[in-house]
């Protein structure tokens, strides 16, 4: 049998919507490749939020549109800046020996990524060291990596207000680190913007514009936007925002003291009291993030805090996860139970269909994710992550759940 040749994306699909399916169409056509490895965040995002619709369902709905093979991306890689965001989901499909990686971007100019990946990694000590230099200057993190870049990088087309360029630039460093770096593949981004909270008639419509409609209960204005499954799931299930978990939020703040709250990962700088403060007298979540808003603390930051004190995570637990790195197999087709056969003999972490004994302390903090996550939900539904196995796609319109691998 001849070997698979496998492309990857890194995604959230929060929800997943007509520009995801262009994507995966694109990055099939360009690389070439017989199967599509889909690396994507668990039930809280990168920019430290709820998914609207939990990981299964969103896994189910990109295995019936395009996708091979969905792997979950770790809590301790997903909900965090875009370097460590990079870090993970280009470890694990390095791990899985996939030859390419296609991506988004909202960059207009032509740019070499895999060139720029190099040029970083070769200037990196000087970046850093500049960057220990200004770090306490007053500016945000984006804002001092302008300052950085233009410097030290002047090559580099800038646009720090693109979330996919600057994840894109991410996914170059660290893919240059490796010994065999894969091939990058930008795709330019197609219709609305990232933040564009318009609904087009026409052309594709952001993530954040339909969240926006469904959340007011608005579900005919969207409908051209997203394939059938997930509109299916955004009518027929539970829906999830930052609102749904802001009483839980508010008593762990109101319940801790100012030094139990220092010991979350990444509360730094005072900024407790702030947080315990601003909770006092806010009615909402998005009444608290206002008051809690700094120049310095952008309202992603901000959202990435709130994340770890929901689920009270501390610095151990992060890193002890970046040690103890797997693949969590979320769904496959056919063809990516075949690529999954095949690269598993050879695939430097642990791949993971089902949590057991053996399993559940290193994948810890992901079923912690699901259960509070699951707080929120009015309907009982099957547990996130125990006695869950792969959904399997076995057509183009039935699944089951696979119960043995491979």
């Amino acid at each position: 049998m001849m070997r698979l040749t496998s492309c990857g994306v890194i995604v959230e699909y929060n929800p997943f919507h007509n520009g995801h399916i262009y994507h995966l169409k694109e990055a099939r056509k360009k690389s070439e490749a017989d199967v599509l490895v889909a690396v994507m965040s668990g039930n809280f995002l990168q920019r430290g939020e709820p998914a609207i619709i939990d990981k299964w369902q969103r896994a189910e709905t990109a295995l019936h549109n395009g996708a091979d093979l969905v792997i979950e991306l770790p809590f301790a890689y997903a909900v965090q800046s875009a370097d460590y965001f990079a870090k993970g989901g280009v470890k694990l499909l390095h791990s899985l020996n996939v030859e390419s990686l296609c991506f988004g971007t909202d960059l207009t100019q032509s740019m070499d990524y895999e060139l720029f990946g190099q040029t970083y990694v070769e200037k990196e000590k000087l970046i850093n060291q500049r960057y220990q230099e200004i770090k306490n200057n007053g500016q945000s993190y984006p804002q001092q990596m302008t300052q950085i870049y233009r410097e030290l990088l002047q090559q580099v087309p800038l646009d720090f207000s693109s979330p996919n360029h600057i994840l894109g630039m991410a996914y170059a460093k660290e893919n240059a680190r490796y010994a065999n770096p894969m091939s990058l593949i930008p795709i330019t981004r197609q219709g609305s913007g990232y933040h564009d909270e318009t609904i087009k008639s026409q052309e594709f419509s952001s993530a954040t514009a339909i969240r926006q409609r469904v959340l007011e209960k608005d579900m005919t204005s969207i409908s051209h936007t997203v394939p059938s499954e997930t509109r299916d799931f955004l009518e027929n299930t539970d829906l999830h925002s930052w609102e749904d978990y802001w009483p839980l939020l508010k008593y762990h703040l109101l319940n801790h003291s100012f030094e139990e709250l220092s010991d979350t990962y990444q509360l730094s700088e005072g900024i407790e009291y702030r947080l315990k403060e601003s909770v006092k007298k806010a009615a909402s979540f998005s009444d608290f993030m206002s008051l809690v808003k700094t120049k310095r603390y952008t309202w992603t930051r901000l959202q990435r805090l709130a994340t770890y004190l929901l689920l009270n995570v501390r610095e151990k637990e992060i890193h002890d996860a970046w040690q103890n790195s797997y693949l969590r197999v979320l769904g496959f087709t056919e063809k990516g139970r075949q690529f999954l056969n095949q690269e598993k003999n050879h695939a430097t972490l642990p791949i993971v269909t089902k949590i057991d004994q053996k399993n559940e302390k290193q994948l810890s903090l992901d079923i912690r994710a699901g259960q509070i996550y699951q707080l929120a939900q009015q309907h009982q539904h099957k547990e996130q992550d125990y006695y869950r196995s792969p959904i399997y796609l076995k057509g183009e319109t039935s699944y089951e759940s696979y119960t043995s691998y491979p």
